[in-house]
């Protein structure tokens, strides 16, 4: 096992904070594996590079010789976590949320060492607790705290309704850690209410506190807001490599480095030699290659990744590029839906007919069919292709 040293050095790349510190070192020097804790509700089947953030840190804990418990919000899932959110979030089924959380599990462990990794359903112990069990649970907690918390107090001075069962998300969400006696929890920056609950509930259990570490949410291709399927400015762990490798290619130069940190596995003295290169004169592009390259391989293998340029580059799918593809400059002030890309570069008729092709599959960006969702970040050259014969070279430009 490494120094405690180098452990916390790993431990504190990316992180926004660590609660607290010296307690965290305190259980390193200790010498023993400690069981690292993250929690995830599986409100949605797809996971995102945004997700992998945390997932990415997991590994890190795993490579240093430490627990890792991946747990399934099976139970608080059906609740709906109320973090960031202006109103109640309508709950899932279980059959929902059972179904989300089967693809979450073959989707991590492209991530993470299975042989290295406790999954937990936190429905296994919250199932079984009484109702003298929740009220003691309850009573831990006041509702005086509970409104210190930002969303909550927001919703409660406008006056916006505050449904009784979301004051029980993040009780639920601390006791999971009483359950699995985390050492360590991870988490987003917006859940650190939830995390800080389960320190306090750890030691009304009799327990030792959790040391709290949040990761920073990912910015989308956009470079501004976070990343979001919803919002368009995405990378998904099963997108096709092609997909994903453009995408990346396409990044802002600005925001590579983040990327790097966050999603890549090299150490931190390569990425300063890369963004010593850069500084030096090398090309931005070629840097995001690598990290293009670098990413599709975790998900696909590294036989996607070293094809994953052909489709990015100037041959299609289908046969040779025209001789004469022409060359559009779009200018915009954020990122732009691929149906606005295509009706604005003259592509298509109009936006309806973009639609359309889209929906019927008939629309290749570098070589690989996109739907809807897929999006220009600002500063990204893409080969578009609508229907069989509609061709450009089109770059979004801001302004």
């Amino acid at each position: 096992m490494k120094s405690v040293e180098e452990q916390l050095a790993l431990i504190k790349r990316g992180a926004e904070e660590v609660l607290v510190e010296s307690e965290l070192v305190e259980k390193l020097k200790r010498g023993e594996p400690l069981r690292i804790k993250a929690g995830f509700d599986p409100t949605a089947p797809d996971l995102h590079l945004g997700h992998t953030v945390l997932i990415n840190k997991l590994r890190q804990f795993q490579e240093l010789g430490h627990t890792v418990v991946f747990l399934i919000g099976d139970f608080t899932g059906m609740i709906g976590d109320p973090s960031g959110k202006s109103a109640t979030r309508p709950p899932l089924t279980r059959e929902q949320v059972l179904d989300n959380a089967e693809t979450y599990k073959q989707q991590v462990f492209k991530i993470l060492d299975p042989a290295k990794t406790e999954v937990a359903f936190n429905s296994s112990w919250m199932d079984h607790l009484t109702p003298a069990d929740f009220i003691r649970l309850a009573s831990q907690y006041t509702v005086a705290r509970m409104l210190e918390r930002d969303d909550f107090d927001k919703r409660y001075t406008s006056n916006q309704p505050i449904a009784i069962h979301e004051f029980l998300y993040p009780l639920v969400q601390g006791y999971d850690s009483v359950a699995l006696k985390a050492d360590v929890e991870l988490g987003g920056t917006d859940q650190k209410f939830n995390l800080l609950m389960g320190r306090e509930l750890q030691r009304a259990y009799g327990q030792e506190a959790q040391t709290v570490i949040t990761m920073p949410l990912l910015e989308g291709l956009d470079g501004v807001k976070k990343m979001s399927k919803s919002l368009g400015n995405y990378v998904g762990i099963q997108e096709a490599p092609g997909v994903m490798y453009s995408k990346l290619v396409s990044l802002p130069d600005a925001m590579m480095w983040r990327y790097f940190e966050l999603l890549s596995f090299r150490s931190m003295e390569e990425i300063e030699q890369l963004r010593a290169d850069v500084e030096a004169g090398a090309n931005p592009r070629d840097v995001k290659i690598k990290l293009a390259e670098e990413i599709v391989a975790r998900f696909h293998g590294e036989e996607a990744a070293a094809n994953a340029h052909r489709a990015a580059g100037n041959r299609m799918k289908d046969g040779e590029l025209p001789e004469d593809l022409p060359e559009i400059i779009l200018h915009a002030g954020e990122s732009m839906p691929i149906a606005a890309v295509l009706n604005q570069a003259g592509l298509v008729k109009n936006s309806a007919a973009a639609r359309d092709l889209l929906a019927a599959g008939s629309v290749k960006v570098d070589g690989e069919v996109v739907d809807r969702s897929f999006v220009f970040a600002l500063g990204a050259t893409h080969i578009c292709q609508a229907g069989k014969k509609a061709f450009a070279r089109v770059n979004l430009q801001q302004g």
